[in-house]
């Protein structure tokens, strides 16, 4: 069978989908490229709506992947505001569930992305309960932000990762005043370990920020269906005007798992199992991007990646492996983040526990440094804050597993490109 005759579907019309479509089109497939998006927004990268968009400094237009009239331009049957609700793997069909409407695939991808996990407390129906996932999100937040700062209002936020960290820092911006309720003893625990995440902590109350650790919120208490204040299991009560819900992002996997492939365990993040080519247990099905599980040789264990870079690069990698191209994906986890006047990327993938110490090479007291989660002499992951071009080297570090003096990897003095051989 030709290009010519092939049917490619894409399920899912956020970074990963539109770069799928896009690799499609530059290796030269000829086929019908169909791409379902189920938000009326053509698709867009998320890293603005908790930076640059969410503070004001970006244009809206300025978060698309593509133009809008680019999707036409290069055949790309583009279907907005559209879900799937059913994939029939037998007669290789997807059914759309709004009216019912079945397109037939030769090779399927799903980038159904994540969702934000939701408080089960009450009050999270009232107007002011609020989550960062979506455009629509964070053009609400945006306003809600601009006027909490304007009234010198409360913002209590759940959960004291990426998202919650930066929504402080661009609510601080504005003028609100800011409470981050967190559970665990420091924010980005689960990324960064308690060693830099107290450095994250030490910054936002340089900025104003209130940490309330080791508790969780168990109420939003409201009047007239406005947020008055949040409570915590441990008693305390928070003064609020608006909530925002920041504990984390599910895969999103009902349509696979109603299709029956196969799902990854929750100790490795849930999500699609797929092999190194991102194939799923159909061998016609592909998945990528946030909803993906895939097998990691650098670092010897399933993951799943919620990263920009992941959704970049995975898109690619899954039309590539549907071209029948020889596909490993092994990528190094990178992502990055703004908080005030700290830059920071960081390449690898070191949660607690899989590390034995972290090594800094330069000054963490000014907030220019590199830091190494290091297991037995070899890095795992790197993380650069306000220095710069640096990734290759840190990338290099992780992806030969070479082992390195410690000494001398915290040693500024030496050029990281001569470490490791």
């Amino acid at each position: 069978m030709v290009d010519a005759d092939q049917t490619f579907v894409i399920v899912g019309g956020g970074l990963a989908g539109a770069k799928a479509a896009e690799t499609l089109r530059a290796e030269g497939f000829t086929g019908r490229v169909i791409l379902i998006c189920d938000e009326r927004d053509h698709p867009y990268e998320r890293p603005p709506l908790s930076k640059g968009y969410l503070l004001g400094k970006e244009e809206r237009d300025s978060v698309f992947v593509h133009e809008p009239a680019w999707y036409a331009q290069n055949d790309i049957e583009l279907h907005l505001g559209q879900t799937v609700d059913a994939i029939d793997r037998t007669a290789k069909t997807v059914r759309f569930g709004e009216d019912g409407t079945v397109v037939r695939y030769d090779k399927l991808l799903l980038a159904t992305g994540a969702e934000p996990r939701r408080l089960d407390i009450p009050g999270t129906d009232l107007a002011g309960v609020h989550h960062l996932r979506r455009l629509s999100h964070a053009e609400r937040l945006k306003h809600v932000l601009a006027a909490l700062g304007r009234d010198n209002g409360h913002l209590v936020i759940a959960g004291g990762g990426w998202i919650g960290l930066e929504v402080a820092a661009a609510a601080r911006e504005y003028g609100a005043e800011v409470t981050v309720v967190e559970p665990s003893s420091t924010p980005l625990h689960g990324v960064l370990g308690p060693e830099l995440g107290t450095l994250f902590a030490e910054l936002h109350r340089e900025h104003g920020v209130r940490f309330h650790f080791g508790a969780r919120l168990t109420e939003i208490v409201g009047q007239d269906g406005m947020v008055l204040a949040a409570r915590t299991d441990d008693g305390e009560e928070h003064p609020a005007h608006d909530v925002l819900a920041a504990i984390g992002a599910a895969p999103r996997t009902a349509l696979a798992e109603a299709a029956g492939l196969e799902i990854a365990d929750r100790a490795y993040g849930g999500g699609v199992r797929v092999d190194e080519r991102l194939r799923t247990s159909d061998p016609d099905i592909y998945a990528a991007g946030d909803v993906a599980s895939f097998p990691h040789p650098l670092f010897d264990t399933r993951v799943r990646v919620e990263h920009w870079a992941n959704a970049l690069n995975g898109g690619p990698a899954a039309a590539r492996a549907m071209l029948g191209q020889d596909v490993t994906y092994d990528r190094v986890p990178y992502f990055f983040s703004d908080q005030y006047d700290l830059g920071m990327e960081y390449s690898g993938w070191a949660p607690p526990g899989t590390y034995d110490q972290v090594v800094i090479r330069g000054d963490a007291g000014k907030r220019e440094f590199i830091a190494f989660w290091v297991k037995g002499n070899r890095v795992l992951a790197g993380m650069n804050v306000n220095v710069w071009d640096v990734t290759d080297p840190i990338q290099r570090l992780i992806r030969t597993k070479a082992e390195v003096d410690t000494e001398a990897l915290a040693d500024p003095h030496v050029p990281l490109d001569t470490l490791g051989g």
